[in-house]
Protein backbone atom coordinates (compact mmCIF):
# COMPACT_ATOMS: atom_id res chain seq x y z
CA UNK A 1 0.00 0.00 0.00
CA UNK A 2 1.31 3.42 -0.96
CA UNK A 3 -0.06 6.54 0.73
CA UNK A 4 2.13 9.62 0.49
CA UNK A 5 5.65 8.61 1.54
CA UNK A 6 4.36 5.40 3.17
CA UNK A 7 5.00 2.21 1.22
CA UNK A 8 4.26 -0.98 3.18
CA UNK A 9 3.28 -4.38 1.85
CA UNK A 10 0.09 -5.67 3.45
CA UNK A 11 0.17 -3.18 6.34
CA UNK A 12 -1.63 -3.76 9.62
CA UNK A 13 -3.11 -0.59 11.09
CA UNK A 14 -4.30 0.21 14.60
CA UNK A 15 -7.73 1.83 14.29
CA UNK A 16 -8.40 5.20 15.91
CA UNK A 17 -10.57 4.47 18.95
CA UNK A 18 -11.85 7.09 21.37
CA UNK A 19 -10.68 6.47 24.91
CA UNK A 20 -8.32 3.71 23.74
CA UNK A 21 -5.65 4.76 21.25
CA UNK A 22 -3.82 7.19 23.48
CA UNK A 23 -0.03 7.46 23.33
CA UNK A 24 0.73 4.62 25.81
CA UNK A 25 -1.50 2.11 24.03
CA UNK A 26 -0.14 3.12 20.63
CA UNK A 27 3.42 2.53 21.86
CA UNK A 28 2.45 -0.94 23.06
CA UNK A 29 0.81 -1.85 19.74
CA UNK A 30 3.72 -0.37 17.80
CA UNK A 31 6.16 -2.49 19.78
CA UNK A 32 4.05 -5.54 18.94
CA UNK A 33 4.00 -4.98 15.20
CA UNK A 34 1.40 -2.35 14.27
CA UNK A 35 2.58 -0.71 11.03
CA UNK A 36 0.55 2.51 11.28
CA UNK A 37 -1.12 3.93 14.38
CA UNK A 38 -3.65 6.74 14.84
CA UNK A 39 -4.82 9.15 17.50
CA UNK A 40 -8.13 9.01 19.25
CA UNK A 41 -10.86 11.12 17.61
CA UNK A 42 -9.75 14.77 17.52
CA UNK A 43 -12.65 17.23 17.60
CA UNK A 44 -12.16 20.01 15.05
CA UNK A 45 -14.33 22.39 17.06
CA UNK A 46 -12.19 21.76 20.12
CA UNK A 47 -9.07 22.57 18.11
CA UNK A 48 -10.39 25.84 16.70
CA UNK A 49 -11.46 26.84 20.23
CA UNK A 50 -7.87 26.15 21.36
CA UNK A 51 -8.82 23.40 23.79
CA UNK A 52 -5.62 22.18 25.42
CA UNK A 53 -7.13 18.75 26.08
CA UNK A 54 -8.08 18.35 22.41
CA UNK A 55 -4.70 19.55 21.18
CA UNK A 56 -2.92 17.12 23.49
CA UNK A 57 -4.64 14.19 21.75
CA UNK A 58 -2.53 14.93 18.67
CA UNK A 59 0.84 14.69 20.40
CA UNK A 60 3.02 11.75 19.40
CA UNK A 61 6.59 10.45 19.47
CA UNK A 62 8.89 9.89 16.50
CA UNK A 63 8.99 6.17 17.26
CA UNK A 64 5.27 5.96 16.44
CA UNK A 65 5.75 6.75 12.75
CA UNK A 66 4.07 6.19 10.37
CA UNK A 67 1.48 8.08 12.37
CA UNK A 68 -1.98 9.46 11.60
CA UNK A 69 -4.07 12.16 13.23
CA UNK A 70 -7.81 11.59 12.83
CA UNK A 71 -10.01 14.67 12.94
CA UNK A 72 -13.79 14.88 12.94
CA UNK A 73 -16.48 17.52 12.64
CA UNK A 74 -19.43 18.66 10.60
CA UNK A 75 -18.29 22.17 9.69
CA UNK A 76 -16.10 22.34 6.55
CA UNK A 77 -14.37 25.54 7.68
CA UNK A 78 -13.57 24.18 11.14
CA UNK A 79 -12.25 20.98 9.59
CA UNK A 80 -10.00 23.00 7.30
CA UNK A 81 -8.58 24.96 10.24
CA UNK A 82 -8.18 21.76 12.24
CA UNK A 83 -6.20 20.20 9.38
CA UNK A 84 -3.82 23.16 9.39
CA UNK A 85 -3.29 22.76 13.13
CA UNK A 86 -2.74 19.02 12.79
CA UNK A 87 -0.23 19.58 9.98
CA UNK A 88 1.91 21.73 12.29
CA UNK A 89 2.75 18.59 14.30
CA UNK A 90 4.02 16.84 11.15
CA UNK A 91 2.13 13.53 11.22
CA UNK A 92 2.36 11.25 8.20
CA UNK A 93 -1.38 11.15 7.51
CA UNK A 94 -4.46 13.21 8.31
CA UNK A 95 -7.57 11.04 8.46
CA UNK A 96 -11.17 12.27 8.33
CA UNK A 97 -13.71 10.45 10.48
CA UNK A 98 -16.87 9.91 8.43
CA UNK A 99 -17.89 6.73 10.21
CA UNK A 100 -18.38 7.24 13.96
CA UNK A 101 -21.87 6.03 14.85
CA UNK A 102 -22.37 7.42 18.38
CA UNK A 103 -25.16 9.95 18.82
CA UNK A 104 -23.17 12.76 20.40
CA UNK A 105 -21.09 12.80 17.19
CA UNK A 106 -23.80 12.24 14.58
CA UNK A 107 -26.19 14.68 16.27
CA UNK A 108 -23.61 17.40 15.58
CA UNK A 109 -23.43 16.56 11.89
CA UNK A 110 -20.13 14.70 12.12
CA UNK A 111 -18.98 11.10 11.76
CA UNK A 112 -21.39 8.85 9.90
CA UNK A 113 -24.00 11.61 9.74
CA UNK A 114 -22.03 12.79 6.70
CA UNK A 115 -23.30 9.68 4.90
CA UNK A 116 -26.67 11.44 4.85
CA UNK A 117 -25.19 14.61 3.36
CA UNK A 118 -22.66 13.73 0.68
CA UNK A 119 -22.26 17.30 -0.63
CA UNK A 120 -21.13 18.36 2.84
CA UNK A 121 -18.85 15.34 3.10
CA UNK A 122 -17.31 16.31 -0.24
CA UNK A 123 -16.83 19.90 0.93
CA UNK A 124 -15.10 18.72 4.10
CA UNK A 125 -12.75 16.38 2.23
CA UNK A 126 -11.87 19.05 -0.35
CA UNK A 127 -11.27 21.67 2.35
CA UNK A 128 -8.98 19.38 4.32
CA UNK A 129 -7.06 18.26 1.20
CA UNK A 130 -6.58 21.88 0.12
CA UNK A 131 -5.42 22.90 3.60
CA UNK A 132 -2.50 20.50 3.89
CA UNK A 133 0.40 19.05 1.92
CA UNK A 134 0.03 15.80 3.84
CA UNK A 135 -1.89 12.83 2.41
CA UNK A 136 -5.51 12.84 3.53
CA UNK A 137 -7.49 9.64 4.05
CA UNK A 138 -11.13 9.01 4.90
CA UNK A 139 -12.68 6.43 7.22
CA UNK A 140 -16.36 5.63 6.78
CA UNK A 141 -19.05 2.94 6.77
CA UNK A 142 -21.10 1.24 4.06
CA UNK A 143 -23.99 3.62 4.59
CA UNK A 144 -26.41 4.99 7.16
CA UNK A 145 -28.50 1.78 7.15
CA UNK A 146 -29.18 -1.27 5.01
CA UNK A 147 -31.56 0.69 2.79
CA UNK A 148 -28.97 3.39 2.14
CA UNK A 149 -25.69 1.71 1.16
CA UNK A 150 -23.67 4.47 -0.50
CA UNK A 151 -20.10 3.23 -0.27
CA UNK A 152 -19.45 3.16 -4.05
CA UNK A 153 -20.62 6.76 -4.36
CA UNK A 154 -18.61 7.75 -1.29
CA UNK A 155 -15.46 6.07 -2.61
CA UNK A 156 -15.67 7.92 -5.91
CA UNK A 157 -16.43 11.17 -4.13
CA UNK A 158 -13.44 10.72 -1.81
CA UNK A 159 -11.07 9.94 -4.68
CA UNK A 160 -12.29 12.85 -6.80
CA UNK A 161 -11.96 15.17 -3.80
CA UNK A 162 -8.28 14.29 -3.41
CA UNK A 163 -8.30 11.61 -0.73
CA UNK A 164 -5.23 9.35 -0.86
CA UNK A 165 -6.96 6.33 0.68
CA UNK A 166 -10.24 5.06 2.07
CA UNK A 167 -10.94 2.91 5.12
CA UNK A 168 -14.24 1.04 5.11
CA UNK A 169 -15.80 -0.29 8.29
CA UNK A 170 -17.93 -2.90 6.57
CA UNK A 171 -21.08 -2.24 8.59
CA UNK A 172 -23.73 0.47 8.37
CA UNK A 173 -24.16 3.20 10.94
CA UNK A 174 -27.35 1.57 12.23
CA UNK A 175 -25.47 -1.66 12.95
CA UNK A 176 -22.92 0.08 15.17
CA UNK A 177 -20.74 -2.89 16.23
CA UNK A 178 -23.53 -5.48 15.93
CA UNK A 179 -24.22 -8.00 13.21
CA UNK A 180 -21.87 -9.35 10.59
CA UNK A 181 -19.80 -6.99 8.43
CA UNK A 182 -20.42 -7.26 4.69
CA UNK A 183 -16.96 -7.49 3.13
CA UNK A 184 -18.42 -8.19 -0.32
CA UNK A 185 -18.50 -4.44 -0.98
CA UNK A 186 -14.71 -4.22 -0.95
CA UNK A 187 -14.28 -5.79 -4.39
CA UNK A 188 -16.94 -3.47 -5.83
CA UNK A 189 -15.18 -0.44 -4.36
CA UNK A 190 -11.83 -1.64 -5.70
CA UNK A 191 -13.34 -1.77 -9.18
CA UNK A 192 -14.71 1.76 -8.82
CA UNK A 193 -11.59 3.61 -7.60
CA UNK A 194 -7.81 3.41 -7.75
CA UNK A 195 -6.92 4.70 -4.27
CA UNK A 196 -5.90 2.13 -1.60
CA UNK A 197 -8.78 0.49 0.26
CA UNK A 198 -8.34 -0.40 3.92
CA UNK A 199 -10.77 -2.85 5.53
CA UNK A 200 -12.03 -2.61 9.11
CA UNK A 201 -14.69 -4.34 11.20
CA UNK A 202 -14.48 -7.48 13.35
CA UNK A 203 -11.14 -8.66 12.00
CA UNK A 204 -9.69 -10.35 15.04
CA UNK A 205 -7.60 -13.39 14.08
CA UNK A 206 -4.54 -14.00 11.88
CA UNK A 207 -6.64 -16.21 9.60
CA UNK A 208 -9.26 -13.49 9.19
CA UNK A 209 -6.59 -10.91 8.41
CA UNK A 210 -5.06 -13.21 5.78
CA UNK A 211 -8.53 -13.70 4.28
CA UNK A 212 -8.95 -9.93 3.91
CA UNK A 213 -5.79 -9.73 1.81
CA UNK A 214 -6.05 -12.99 -0.11
CA UNK A 215 -9.79 -13.35 -0.74
CA UNK A 216 -11.33 -9.94 -0.14
CA UNK A 217 -8.51 -8.13 -1.94
CA UNK A 218 -7.96 -5.11 0.30
CA UNK A 219 -4.74 -3.08 0.39
CA UNK A 220 -4.49 -2.93 4.19
CA UNK A 221 -6.27 -4.17 7.30
CA UNK A 222 -7.24 -1.92 10.19
CA UNK A 223 -7.61 -3.66 13.56
CA UNK A 224 -9.83 -2.11 16.21
CA UNK A 225 -11.42 -3.68 19.26
CA UNK A 226 -9.57 -7.00 18.83
CA UNK A 227 -6.32 -5.20 19.68
CA UNK A 228 -7.65 -4.18 23.10
CA UNK A 229 -7.83 -7.80 24.28
CA UNK A 230 -4.89 -8.94 22.19
CA UNK A 231 -2.30 -6.29 21.20
CA UNK A 232 -0.12 -9.26 20.15
CA UNK A 233 -2.45 -9.71 17.17
CA UNK A 234 -0.28 -7.53 14.92
CA UNK A 235 2.76 -9.72 15.51
CA UNK A 236 0.75 -12.92 15.23
CA UNK A 237 -0.87 -11.82 11.98
CA UNK A 238 2.42 -10.75 10.40
CA UNK A 239 3.95 -14.12 11.21
CA UNK A 240 0.94 -15.90 9.71
CA UNK A 241 1.05 -13.75 6.56
CA UNK A 242 4.75 -14.45 6.05
CA UNK A 243 5.05 -18.08 7.13
CA UNK A 244 1.51 -19.46 7.21
CA UNK A 245 2.13 -20.66 10.76
CA UNK A 246 0.74 -19.54 14.10
CA UNK A 247 2.73 -17.80 16.81
CA UNK A 248 2.36 -19.29 20.27
CA UNK A 249 0.02 -17.33 22.49
CA UNK A 250 1.87 -14.97 24.84
CA UNK A 251 2.93 -16.67 28.05
CA UNK A 252 1.73 -15.50 31.44
CA UNK A 253 5.12 -13.82 31.90
CA UNK A 254 4.81 -11.98 28.57
CA UNK A 255 1.24 -10.88 29.21
CA UNK A 256 2.00 -9.48 32.66
CA UNK A 257 5.24 -7.85 31.47
CA UNK A 258 3.35 -5.94 28.77
CA UNK A 259 0.54 -5.10 31.20
CA UNK A 260 3.02 -3.50 33.62
CA UNK A 261 4.91 -1.79 30.81
CA UNK A 262 1.64 -0.32 29.55
CA UNK A 263 0.71 0.84 33.05
CA UNK A 264 4.13 2.46 33.49
CA UNK A 265 3.74 4.30 30.18
CA UNK A 266 0.32 5.52 31.28
CA UNK A 267 1.84 6.94 34.47
CA UNK A 268 4.77 8.43 32.57
CA UNK A 269 2.64 10.37 30.10
CA UNK A 270 -0.45 11.11 32.20
CA UNK A 271 0.79 11.41 35.74
CA UNK A 272 0.01 9.18 38.71
CA UNK A 273 -3.69 9.87 39.24
CA UNK A 274 -4.89 10.11 35.63
CA UNK A 275 -2.50 7.38 34.56
CA UNK A 276 -4.00 4.90 37.03
CA UNK A 277 -7.63 5.84 36.47
CA UNK A 278 -7.45 5.87 32.68
CA UNK A 279 -5.59 2.56 32.60
CA UNK A 280 -8.27 0.67 34.53
CA UNK A 281 -10.23 -0.13 31.37
CA UNK A 282 -7.31 -2.24 30.14
CA UNK A 283 -7.26 -4.71 33.04
CA UNK A 284 -10.10 -6.75 31.53
CA UNK A 285 -8.25 -7.28 28.26
CA UNK A 286 -4.92 -8.28 29.76
CA UNK A 287 -6.49 -10.61 32.33
CA UNK A 288 -9.16 -12.09 30.07
CA UNK A 289 -9.54 -15.84 30.44
CA UNK A 290 -7.63 -16.18 33.70
CA UNK A 291 -9.38 -17.71 36.75
CA UNK A 292 -10.66 -15.21 39.34
CA UNK A 293 -9.78 -12.30 37.03
CA UNK A 294 -12.97 -10.40 37.92
CA UNK A 295 -12.10 -10.55 41.62
CA UNK A 296 -8.58 -9.29 40.93
CA UNK A 297 -9.89 -6.42 38.80
CA UNK A 298 -12.22 -5.36 41.61
CA UNK A 299 -9.33 -5.43 44.07
CA UNK A 300 -7.17 -3.31 41.76
CA UNK A 301 -9.86 -0.63 41.69
CA UNK A 302 -9.11 0.16 45.34
CA UNK A 303 -5.64 1.53 44.60
CA UNK A 304 -4.37 4.71 43.01
CA UNK A 305 -0.62 4.10 43.25
CA UNK A 306 1.64 1.87 41.20
CA UNK A 307 3.34 -0.17 43.95
CA UNK A 308 0.28 -1.90 45.46
CA UNK A 309 -1.17 -2.53 41.99
CA UNK A 310 2.10 -4.08 40.81
CA UNK A 311 2.29 -6.23 43.95
CA UNK A 312 -1.24 -7.56 43.45
CA UNK A 313 -0.56 -8.33 39.79
CA UNK A 314 2.76 -10.05 40.48
CA UNK A 315 1.26 -12.16 43.29
CA UNK A 316 -1.61 -13.09 40.98
CA UNK A 317 0.84 -14.02 38.24
CA UNK A 318 2.78 -16.32 40.57
CA UNK A 319 -0.44 -18.05 41.64
CA UNK A 320 -1.39 -18.61 38.01
CA UNK A 321 2.02 -20.08 37.25
CA UNK A 322 1.89 -22.38 40.30
CA UNK A 323 -1.59 -23.57 39.34
CA UNK A 324 -0.37 -24.41 35.83
CA UNK A 325 2.68 -26.22 37.20
CA UNK A 326 0.52 -28.18 39.65
CA UNK A 327 -1.87 -29.17 36.87
CA UNK A 328 1.04 -30.34 34.72
CA UNK A 329 2.42 -32.49 37.58
CA UNK A 330 -0.97 -34.07 38.15
CA UNK A 331 -1.29 -34.77 34.41
CA UNK A 332 2.18 -36.33 34.30
CA UNK A 333 1.44 -38.51 37.36
CA UNK A 334 -1.84 -39.65 35.88
CA UNK A 335 -0.11 -40.58 32.62
CA UNK A 336 2.53 -42.57 34.49
CA UNK A 337 0.03 -44.76 36.34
Amino acid sequence: MIIGQINIEKPLLLAPMEGVTDLPFRLICKSLGADIVYTEFVNSEGLVRNSGKTHKKMEFLEEERPFGIQIYGGNPNSMQRAALMAEELRPDIIDINCGCWVKNVTNNGAGSDLLRDLPRMEKIIRNVVQATRLPVTVKTRLGWDAENIRIIEVARLAEQSGAAGLTIHCRTRSQAHKGDPDYSWVAKVKEAVKIPIIVNGSIGTPEKIAEMFDSIGCDAVMIGRAAIDNPWLFKQARNFLVTGTFDAQPSIHERFDILLKHLNLSLQFKGNTSGIFEFRKHYAGYLKGYPNAAKIRMELMNYTEFSPIANILLEYKEKLIKNIESAEIITQQAAAT
